[in-house]
């Protein structure tokens, strides 16, 4: 599969000052400052005349992509050629395709430290919340407590749920949900999280929303299947949530799996009854629900950036993110 190549502009979550604008854009002006959607819709097919725009038909030109899952989604900015390989906001200049529909004018009062973040992990932390239904007195639990994890931890409160777990294993992302967010935790590498889980809450949560992804395994069949290449993604955290979750409740994927996994278990999945949703954020359908709640100060995101850095020092940074060094759960640059 066709990933990222020599020359690449990553950066999937800018915003800035438009430059100049096109013919074609009639709602933003020069020197407006916007954020950019992180996937790129026209605006104008079936899909995104239905909000899915995600799976916008037009923006994304990878045969290789409808090779392998049968359609193309949308293009998304500096990520894979699967996604068409578009340049992203990691540069001095970005093109935003169809402006009017993937720029949102930010209010002068709102500063770039809670705008920045409507590009992503804001919309994708409440699509998770709408694919798992999370509602009043719901109970959640969340696999995994990065950036999204924890934005999809106070939507959950903010949506009125009863009770919240999260689960991970670095110490300071479980410091900020309890501490920050005051959710109960589940340290997966001190504790067995399929029984941690059935006595905090009986029965199963309601809703399990995954914000890890696909490289994460814990079994050795899976370590080695995907060193040897015999699958592309580890179905153990799904595993995980499959067991755990109650019968006839919600699993919703929010981390990136990408190809082909061994051993899913889908008798278990069938014969409990389970729902189970997985898709990047359709984001510009969020926007005015998560501009609204951001400038009313029931959500701020500031809490999950752990450093403030320049354009150039981010490949350090990258680095110590991968390898979860320094405490660093979020990065703010600027240029």
């Amino acid at each position: 599969m066709k990933g990222m190549q020599s020359g690449d502009i990553v950066g999937h979550e800018f915003m800035g000052i438009i430059e100049d604008v096109g013919p074609a854009v009639t709602k933003l002006k020069k020197g407006q400052r916007v954020v950019a959607s992180f996937d790129i819709a026209c605006g104008e097919c079936d899909y995104c005349k239905r909000q899915e725009y995600t799976a916008c038909d037009i923006t994304n030109p990878s045969k290789e992509m409808e090779e392998l899952y049968g359609h193309r989604t949308a293009g998304l900015f500096g990520y894979s050629h699967l996604t068409g390989g578009i340049p992203g906001g990691q540069a001095e200049y970005v093109r935003v395709p169809f402006a009017d529909m993937n720029c949102l004018a930010i209010p002068d009062d709102l500063p770039d430290e809670k705008a920045l973040f409507l590009s992503d992990i804001i919309p994708t932390a409440y699509h998770g919340t709408e694919m798992g239904n999370v509602k009043e007195g719901t109970t959640v639990a969340i696999w995994g407590l990065g950036p999204v994890g924890l934005l999809t931890a106070r939507w959950c409160q903010i949506r009125g749920a009863k009770k919240i777990i999260g689960i991970d294993c670095v110490p300071e992302r479980l410091g900020v949900a309890k501490s920050v967010l005051g959710i109960d935790i589940i340290d997966f590498q001190n504790q067995n999280v399929i029984e941690t889980m059935k006595k905090m809450i009986p029965g199963g949560p309601d809703v399990g929303i995954e914000c890890a992804g696909f490289e994460y395994t814990t079994s050795l069949k899976h370590k080695l299947e995907m060193a040897t290449m015999m699958e592309t993604d580890s179905a153990d955290i799904l595993t995980e949530m499959i067991t755990c979750v109650r019968k006839f409740g919600t699993i919703s994927i929010l981390g990136v799996y990408v190809g082909f996994t061994n051993h899913f278990p889908v008798g278990a999945m069938m014969e409990k009854g389970l729902h189970m949703a997985g898709s990047q954020s359709p984001t510009q359908k969020y926007w005015p629900i998560c501009l609204e709640k951001l400038k009313s100060g029931e959500f701020d995101p500031r809490f999950v950036i752990s450093h403030k850095i320049r354009l150039e020092d981010t490949p350090e940074m990258y680095h110590k993110f991968y390898n979860k060094e320094n405490g660093v759960i979020k990065l703010f640059i600027r240029p």
